[in-house]
């Protein structure tokens, strides 16, 4: 196993790392230490994808670790601050399921084109999501061990705000973001669904399976 596909295997062992220190009833600790592992798990990400480029690394093996990895760290992570009330209803049950909507679409663009050998490269807005997502989320986390703290000193309250409006207002931006994403993908890769409604030739198909 190549060092990418080591990272992208460690971001994965991380996730559940993630969940059990943000559920521990050890507030703040638990959740301070849950968003440390979450920016480390981020940082692999950046670095898995740069090593593979860079040294030639490119696996059929990371092309699947990478992207679960990915789902897991950041869509389960967002349904624990959703799941709590840290991003608040019905705000981050609509952000969450345009996130998932959005992956899946993706997801069904590329298997539809690997079936006709075809590539669906990386764009710029889905770059942006994924940065957005990897900020947004650590800080609502973060929020929610400061608000765990229970201090109730001026100072303290108004840093909970900022941070609070600081992470609403990125979540936002994301959420924009994954919507133009979605949309980015399906018009650069419209080519994708043509003939998709065309009936299958059966005679075609059992020449194909003799051969």
């Amino acid at each position: 196993m190549n060092t990418p596909n080591k990272l992208s295997f460690l971001r994965i062992l991380l996730v559940p790392l993630i969940y059990v220190f943000y559920l521990l009833p050890i507030d703040p600790y638990g959740k301070f230490i849950a968003v440390g592992l979450f920016i480390l798990a981020a940082l692999t990400d950046q670095l898995d994808g740069h090593l593979a480029r860079k040294n030639n690394q490119v696996t059929d093996l990371g092309k699947l670790l990478d992207p679960l990895a990915d789902k897991l760290l950041y869509c389960g992570c967002m349904f624990l601050i959703v799941v709590d009330g840290t991003i608040a209803h019905p705000w981050g049950i609509i952000g969450l399921f345009i996130i998932f909507a959005r992956d899946t679409l993706i997801n069904g663009i590329r298997q539809v084109a690997a079936t006709k050998g075809v590539v669906v490269a990386a764009v710029l807005s889905g770059k942006l999501k994924a940065i957005f997502a990897y900020i947004f989320i650590p800080l609502f986390m973060f929020y929610a061990g400061w608000l765990s703290v229970g201090s109730t000193a001026q100072w303290f309250t108004i840093c909970g705000d900022v941070i609070m409006w600081a992470a609403y207002i990125i979540y936002a931006i994301a959420i924009v973001i994954t919507i133009w994403s979605a949309i980015d993908y399906t018009v650069k890769n419209k080519g994708v669904f043509k003939d998709m409604e065309k009936p299958v030739n059966k005679n075609q198909n059992e020449t194909k399976e003799e051969k």
